[in-house]
């Protein structure tokens, strides 16, 4: 009885202590033919798959043996991949990839450990875990590309939408469904391909258990020195633990995406002005068009680079000579925008607000709430039409009730007959023209506040409108063939210093638009406020990660400029490099105080409730 039941103990792998990962498949018995091989099966005139398989590797050993080397070799260069890949581009350079990863380390040792099903389980899911990650990475990558931030698991998920709709309106609907179709296949085959290396090097690890636990022993150790001793290749450190510390900064990350709501709500029920009677508001603005104005991505590095400097300085001190020539002066500053490379209507609300407009969820809550913008308190006092000028806008924006505008003329709605230049659906010039046509040139009219959103300078800047005789403008058919001699986007963006390039052109269009409708069209009761809403994309900044933009107020009336005499800002349209930068969310209350009842007095020029810039 001892002996039978020693001999089935050592018959049966689970009872016997030993892995069943490690001990073939039982096979059925198969027909030997008279040479001694396997005979065909009945299944197929070939016989089974695996059949096939076994034949072939008996066949064909050295090419069989390349084969499963080679997939081994691929599926633990995958899995090293997702660990080391850094999650920004610029990050990309071979001495990234010859690091030991700790979460490789510590997840082989857990392997090694565990018991065969809970192994086969841990390994299923830790690749599918690792192809997550690895596409989390590379949505970093495109959102440090885009806004030089990493993606935000709570809030951004709404920005996918924005970029499907980018793409199409700059590559056309096509481009869009390839896109998308792109991504989905990149997806799965990350989730699929990532969950097969783990379980291959998982079963490889388990049949040379004593090599593969010497080996992670090593690296341990080596892990651990290097640490101790800093070691590091070209800069780089030899041992890392990136993406613990990744998945770390996005667990907080998201903690604190949770927490802003609150935070936000608290912020925005503090507002200065929200008792100030309707006569009380604007009182050194009464009579006067006051306009607005954002030029889409005018950025300081269009002013401070100096690939760009000498003609956009060009541009700036012809606009001021032009302009004073007509009896206008201006004073320039900085903001501090919430944002870079895109997101303008968190931009957009952030200066109208007075609140620090930085994500998603608090656009959301800021236009669901009462809170009282620039456009709604001209609107309060009761003195002016205010309208907007969105040619950016090609459907439906319910937000643009919340801002207190009694008539909004987006893209459909300016009389525009020519062609999109990219993604921008009408010219500068065009808008200004069409602005002048609809509103500011009507007879017996009230004065006018109005937000007017420059498009020309967006991305991708190709190809770009050019300046022409303002009384050829028409319907805008014109353009037709000014795009024609416009570039290829597709092969602009091929080479950064021709994205550089042609972004400087589409800055130059928007301000010789502004200045040359000043010129033309303003008079003494003509209020321009201008700024930049962000930076342009990191291609463009060259790794610049600074968020401030350029803002100037113009007008003939020489009082206008005395109220905001304290805020020291710069003569002319561009603003010396020293003038104040304030958070892009200070500028309502401050704007209001300057022109309200106390603004031009001495200390009443800048007070006001200041938001956070936090």
């Amino acid at each position: 009885m001892q002996l039978f039941t020693r001999s089935r103990q050592l018959s049966d792998p689970t009872e016997s202590g030993a892995d069943p990962d490690d001990s073939p498949a039982e096979t059925p018995e198969r027909p030997v033919s008279s040479a001694g091989t396997p005979e065909p099966s009945e299944e197929t005139p070939d016989g089974p798959a695996s059949t096939r398989r076994d034949r072939w590797r008996r066949d064909h050993p050295r090419a069989a043996r390349g084969v499963t080397v080679g997939t081994t070799v691929l599926a633990g260069a995958l899995l090293l991949f997702a660990l080391l890949v850094p999650n920004r581009v610029e990050r990309l350079a071979p001495e990234a990839f010859l690091r030991i990863p700790a979460e490789g380390v510590l997840l082989a040792t857990l392997l090694l450990a565990l018991p065969p099903r809970p192994r086969r389980i841990t390994a299923l899911v830790s690749g599918a875990l690792l192809g997550l990650l690895t596409v989390l990475k590379m949505v970093d990558m495109g959102f440090y590309q885009v806004l030089a931030r990493p993606f935000d698991l709570v809030l951004d998920w709404i920005l996918f939408d924005d970029a499907a709709e980018f793409v199409r309106e700059s590559f056309g609907r096509s481009g869009q469904i390839l896109a998308v179709i792109g991504v989905i296949v990149l997806f799965a085959a990350l989730l699929v391909l990532m969950t097969l290396a783990a379980a291959r090097i998982t079963n490889l690890m388990v049949r040379h258990r004593p090599a593969a636990a010497r080996t992670t022993l090593v690296l341990g150790v080596v892990w651990i020195t290097c640490v101790t001793l800093g070691v590091q290749i070209t800069g780089v450190p030899l041992a890392t633990k990136g993406t613990a510390e990744m998945l770390g900064n996005r667990a907080e990350q998201v903690r604190a995406g949770l927490r802003d709501a609150r935070v936000f709500e608290q912020e925005a029920a503090v507002d200065a002005f929200a008792g100030t009677p309707p006569d009380q508001l604007f009182t050194g603005l009464r009579g006067k068009d006051v306009l607005f104005t954002f030029v889409e991505s005018y950025g300081r590095v269009a002013i401070d680079d100096p690939a760009m400097a000498e003609p956009i300085d060009a541009v700036l001190k012809e606009g001021t000579g032009t302009l004073k020539a007509a009896g206008f002066e201006s004073r320039s500053g900085w903001l501090r925008s919430p944002v870079t490379g895109a997101g303008s209507w968190l931009a957009h609300s952030t200066f109208l607000s007075g609140l620090w407009i930085k994500n998603q969820q608090r656009y959301r809550s800021l236009t669901t709430s009462d809170r009282m913008t620039l456009t709604n308190y001209f609107r309060k006092a009761g003195d002016w039409r205010t309208v907007g000028i969105v040619p950016g806008v090609r459907r439906a924006w319910p937000e643009g009730k919340y801002f207190g505008l009694d008539h909004i003329y987006d893209s459909e709605h300016l009389g525009y007959q020519g062609p999109y230049f990219s993604w921008t659906p009408v010219p500068d010039q065009f808008t200004m023209e069409a602005f002048e046509r609809l509103e500011h040139g009507r007879k017996d009219r009230q004065p006018i506040m109005a937000e007017i959103i420059l498009a020309s300078s967006h991305n991708p800047w190709s190809p770009n409108a050019r300046m022409i005789d303002w009384d050829d403008l028409g319907d805008g058919s014109v353009f037709h063939e000014i795009k024609k001699e416009g570039t290829d986007p597709a092969e602009v963006w091929q080479d950064p210093e021709k994205v550089r390039t042609e972004y400087r052109k589409s800055i130059e269009y928007s301000l010789r638009s502004l200045t040359e409708w000043m010129e033309r069209y303003g008079d003494e009761d003509t209020v321009l406020v201008f700024l930049g809403d962000h930076q342009p994309v990191p291609t463009v900044t060259a790794g610049d990660t600074g968020k401030d933009v350029p803002i100037t107020i113009v007008a003939r009336d020489e009082k206008v400029l005395d109220r905001v005499a304290d805020w020291n800002w710069t003569d002319g349209l561009k603003p010396a490099p020293d003038a104040p930068t304030w958070g892009m969310d200070e500028f309502r209350d401050r704007f209001m105080t300057a022109y309200g009842p106390q603004g031009g007095k001495p200390g009443g020029g800048s007070g006001g409730a200041a938001g956070t810039t936090g």
